[in-house]
């Protein structure tokens, strides 16, 4: 069964986050990444919602909060951070999808002892590129990806706006986490599209090897957005490691 609370908001000066929240247990926080939403998440919330208590994140300048200008990566996961730590949440897992894993990268960073595992799925963070010779990839990761999901994707691309989606992307490829991966102490999945078009596989694959202990997973015929191109897949490794580290 599937409980819904309604939508809350969360403020700390000028930003805002929006919040979604599912389910009863232990926490678990799905970040959304650059052009995203809350809603890329349906395909997986009802699952993780069975044994949990899910939190679905806007972004400030995405989705419900798409009249709020962006946030830089590193400002975002302490916005993030101070939400945990004024609601005293601990035992949390934060699953973050492209630029959500980097900012969950941030985030565990920021509040170890908040955050026990964390799932990423073809997280940005080790991507060096310029905004415009990433835009160039994009038609080819929207035909490889999910048809039905395209709509979405405009969708919410243009409800974020060239100006936050601009600001996001700079931001992103400036931010890299390669000298934070090897201080990552907590469990890590590491789940890619074997299609992915936008962070290529291989740094999936540097990325999971720079975190201690961090397991990876890679999924054929998915592509960037995992979670909507393999949903079964995708819920199966997570639900799978989650119950594996929670019992342990």
């Amino acid at each position: 069964m599937l409980w819904r609370v309604l939508t809350e908001t969360y403020q700390a000066g000028p930003a805002i986050l929006h919040l979604e929240r599912y389910g009863h247990g232990p926490a678990v926080v799905l970040i959304h990444g650059l052009s995203g939403s809350s809603r890329w998440w349906r395909r997986n919330v009802p699952a993780l919602a069975e044994a949990h208590e899910v939190f679905v994140l806007d972004l400030a300048g995405y989705g419900r909060a798409w009249r709020q200008p962006a946030l830089g990566v590193q400002a975002a996961a302490q916005l993030i951070a101070t939400w945990l730590e004024e609601r005293d949440m601990t035992g949390v897992t934060l699953i973050g999808h492209s630029m959500g894993g980097q900012i969950s990268l941030r985030v565990a960073a920021l509040v170890p002892g908040r955050v026990d595992l964390l799932v990423l799925a073809c997280a940005s963070g080790l991507l060096t590129s310029t905004p415009t010779r990433a835009a160039l990839n994009l038609p080819r990761a929207v035909l490889v990806g999910r048809p039905s999901f395209v709509p979405r994707i405009v969708a919410d691309a243009l409800r974020a706006g060239p100006r936050n989606l601009w600001r996001s992307a700079s931001d992103l490829l400036r931010d890299s986490v390669e000298e934070l991966l090897p201080q990552i102490r907590i469990p890590t999945l590491v789940i890619w599209g074997g299609r992915d078009a936008l962070v290529p596989v291989e740094l999936g694959r540097a990325l999971a090897a720079a975190i201690p202990g961090a397991e990876y997973h890679e999924i054929p015929r998915a592509g960037h957005v995992v979670m909507v191109d393999a949903p079964g897949t995708f819920n199966r490794l997570v639900l799978g490691f989650l119950q594996s580290h929670r019992r342990a």
